[in-house]
């Protein structure tokens, strides 16, 4: 199959420039290559993350520090303020206890790819756009990645913990349990937006649950939850909103995940790096987590980027007859107000 054929001739001809005998010309082109790179690459990592709009992102002018004020967010009348930073690639997340403000640490993340001369020579967009996948692909993980970890380590340092039934934080009574270990269950849902709301303190400061994210598993429960468990109007609106987008109950946005559950990416996180063990849920030890957020109010979740996603070509890999891309970005992760984060067990 020529590939080539579905590209306009303009395109085939810079693409093949980039593997050309002659050192200028193919400097320019390779160069021109990276540049137009660099704005879908930017969007791209963030369209396809799946921290989901938790973060607001920042972009810092040159020069400006990473420093937010704390005082407007202050817990009522407690007199210190806990934030969660990471500290620096590869770190776990840490707990400050500041005064009137917080910095920020940012570093560096980097990727690189590269593929055969004959793939340009050849015009094959197919291969290269293949591993510019790829090398996007690994920036969005690393994003999800420092992000995520920064939650997770606000939700175990806050150490409010809610379970279907038993007692749980700022949720009423004892309930009877209704399921084993390891299902989810409208009660969980119920007991978190109630933790939410009476953990977030008063003084206009009441907080809402407007996000949960749960496993796979987790939405497979939900799924089969019949009408001896919730009323037809609720498991309409559950798969209704599913076909629009994410699914909804109890007015909070359900998103599923891949890297929670027994055994997942997150759930590791939680046990072997941060050293959480499961409480009892039944008198069983439970199985999994969930993480739930309010995101009502933008103020709590900051993603300053000191350094956007720069693209560049690497000529020196034309003695391996290969050519290639490397980049890098420098970036930050903080939980301001830890309230607006609870952890769901089950």
């Amino acid at each position: 199959m020529n590939y080539a054929q579905r590209y306009p001739q303009e395109a085939i001809e810079a693409l093949r420039a980039t593997a050309s005998p002659d050192a200028n010309v193919r400097a320019a082109a390779q160069k021109a290559f990276a540049a137009e790179l660099n704005m879908p690459l930017r969007q791209g990592v963030f369209d396809r993350d799946n921290l989901g709009g938790i973060y607001e992102k920042q972009v810092l002018a040159p020069g400006a520090q990473a420093n937010y004020p704390l005082d407007f967010v202050k817990p009522g009348e407690e007199d210190e303020f806990i934030a969660f930073t990471l500290p620096k690639q590869g770190r776990v997340p840490e707990r400050h206890v500041e005064g009137d403000e917080l910095w920020v640490p940012t570093f560096n993340i980097g990727n690189a790819i590269d593929w055969s001369l004959k793939y340009a020579k050849e015009a094959r967009f197919d291969v290269i756009m293949r591993a510019i996948r790829v090398y996007e692909a690994g920036f969005v993980r690393k994003i999800n990645s420092d992000g995520w970890r920064v939650i997770l380590g606000a939700a175990d340092g806050r150490g409010l913990v809610v379970t279907p039934n038993g007692g749980a934080p700022f949720t009423g009574s004892t309930l009877t349990p209704t399921a084993a270990a390891g299902q989810f269950t409208k009660e969980l849902i119920s007991r978190m937006k109630t933790a939410m709301t009476r953990g977030a303190g008063g003084n206009g400061n009441a907080g809402r649950l407007t996000d949960v994210y749960l496993s796979l598993e987790a939405m497979e429960d939900i799924r089969a939850w019949d009408v001896d468990e919730i009323d037809e109007f609720t498991r309409r609106e559950i798969f209704v909103s599913k076909e629009y987008g994410l699914a909804q109950i109890y007015g909070v946005v359900l998103h599923e995940m891949t890297e929670f559950g027994e055994g997942q990416e997150y759930e590791e996180f939680m046990e072997v790096t941060l050293g959480r063990t499961h409480g009892v849920v039944n008198s069983t030890s439970a199985r999994e987590y969930c993480i739930g957020l309010d995101l009502s109010t933008m103020d709590s979740f900051v993603m300053p980027i000191r350094e956007e996603l720069q693209t560049y070509e690497d000529p020196a890999l034309y003695r391996e007859q290969r050519a290639g891309i490397f980049g890098w970005m420098e970036h930050g992760f903080a939980v301001l107000d830890p309230r607006r984060i609870l952890l769901g067990e089950f």
